[in-house]
């Protein structure tokens, strides 16, 4: 298959996989996804998804969120690990936000990125899911992904987000981020294929003899 072939199909059977894709992580607004996907850091969704219904139960806005001790959001928060560094994020973007953006999320990935605890990838995760502006946030399952279907060559995250955006149209990227992670997570794992194993894999490279390496975000 040629490039431009293998992004066709790409696109095409990711679409009839997962033709509504799902947010992963649970929130209810624009704020309590930034918790959320700022938690999700060296954490799985699903240990998120298990601690903010407490967390937001105490907060679920940055005015109630900034009258809660960091110490209180550290304890309700450790499972999902690294909670020194993310309970003072929570605690310090929520004043930020009342005191630079009257109490709401930015609009705006500068002002998103200059939050505490927010990088490239949750600002992109935040502008798509809840602004619906067209982003691309690459994950581990993403660029492992785009690597093995000889998208990028993978030597950063930032080239493989450039790279993808370059490749597919805009219109499609905030869904198709969602399904290659569930793509990634269901079918083409990081043990589970080497990128002779999988559906995609094997039709955009039928003839692949030995295990792809892919090179670490």
């Amino acid at each position: 298959m040629l490039k431009a072939e293998r992004v066709d199909y790409i696109l095409k059977r990711l679409q009839e996989l997962y033709p509504d894709p799902p947010i992963p992580l649970d929130h209810t607004d624009a704020y309590t996804l930034l918790v959320a996907v700022l938690l999700s850091a060296q954490c799985t969704d699903e240990r998120v998804n298990q601690v903010t219904p407490a967390l937001f139960e105490m907060a679920d806005n940055p005015a109630d969120m900034a009258e809660i001790d960091v110490e209180t959001i550290r304890s309700v928060i450790r499972p999902c690990g690294l909670s020194p560094q993310k309970s003072k994020a929570i605690s310090v973007l929520s004043r930020m936000l009342l005191d630079e953006h009257d109490g709401e999320v930015p609009r705006d990935m500068e002002a998103l990125e200059r939050l505490p605890g927010v990088g490239h990838k949750t600002a992109s995760v935040v502008m798509a899911q809840s602004f619906g502006v067209p982003s691309f946030p690459v994950d581990t399952h993403i660029h492992r992904l785009a690597q093995r279907w000889g998208l990028t060559s993978g030597k950063s995250v930032v080239q493989t987000e450039r790279d993808l955006k370059r490749l597919f149209p805009e219109e499609s990227w905030n869904d198709l981020h969602l399904q290659i992670i569930y793509y990634g997570r269901e079918h083409c794992t990081a043990r589970g294929c080497d990128g002779r194993v999988c559906e995609i894999c094997r039709t955009c490279y039928p003839n692949r003899k030995h295990p792809k390496k892919t090179r670490k975000a």
